[in-house]
């Protein structure tokens, strides 16, 4: 991933770390040598944040990848020139709920394959509310309230959700380990990143999830909507 180490990956609980300042841009954004930003990807939005250098705070409003992962700085804010030494902070809020949603969609989406065998067609998410559409050609009866009460049967359930890395070769060979309708892995990744919701869901992902299906919470279908012939949507949030 360029000169940026993703501390993110390795450890989602980490909130603030040090860092050096490989290079500096108002356009291109600020790159440090290490980074627990998470520059999204995969329906999971960026994170916010923090740098504090020399008595100066630097507002994170976005990232994006490019090579390395770039910050956003908030127009009105100093960038910390390269080679400042400075303290990265992640806005915890924020990353908390984006971590407890996008653990919350694989839960749904590995509920909805266990129990339909819909692939996933599309999705997005914002802090605490979600949605994923399916290649349902229909839906049965009580189709809304019975993914909700599974979904959180497996929230109750306390499943550990573990991230790891496979090569690509071995990770094709776990059965369904892509849960899409496409197949987005770029042919160039050679090493997969895992996450496994254990006994119910493995996917190939590079967001960050919490620990457990706990920590997910209390978890509503808020909406089931036809989107065309096939596909259907569902809205869910979760509790605050």
């Amino acid at each position: 991933m360029g000169g940026t180490e993703r501390l993110e990956l390795r450890d989602a609980a980490l909130r603030e770390w040090d860092a050096t300042v490989l290079d500096s841009d108002r356009d291109t954004g600020v790159v440090l040598d290490r980074s627990a930003f998470y520059p999204g990807g995969g329906g999971q939005p960026p994170d916010h944040g923090v740098l504090l250098w020399g008595g100066v705070q630097t507002r994170i409003v976005g990232a994006h990848k490019g090579g390395d992962v770039r910050l956003i700085a908030h127009d009105d804010d100093p960038l910390p020139p390269a080679g400042t030494a400075v303290r990265g902070a992640v806005e915890d809020g924020r990353r908390s709920a984006l971590m407890r949603t996008h653990s919350g969609l694989h839960l749904l989406s590995g509920v909805v394959f266990r129990d339909f065998g819909a692939l996933v067609t599309g999705g997005n998410m914002e802090p605490l509310e979600a949605r994923l559409d399916f290649n349902l050609d229909s839906l049965p009866e009580g189709f809304k309230e019975s993914i909700e009460a599974a979904c959180n049967v497996e929230v109750v359930a306390d499943r550990a959700i573990e991230a790891y890395e496979l090569p690509r070769e071995q990770a094709f060979e776990i059965p369904d380990i892509i849960r899409t309708a496409t197949n987005l892995l770029p042919p160039s990744i050679e090493i997969v990143r895992i996450v496994d919701i254990k006994g119910l869901d493995v996917q190939a992902d590079g967001g960050t999830h919490v620990a457990s299906t706990r920590q997910i919470g209390a978890l509503r279908v808020v909406k089931v909507e036809n989107k065309g012939k096939g596909f259907r949507r569902v809205r869910i949030a979760l509790e605050p």
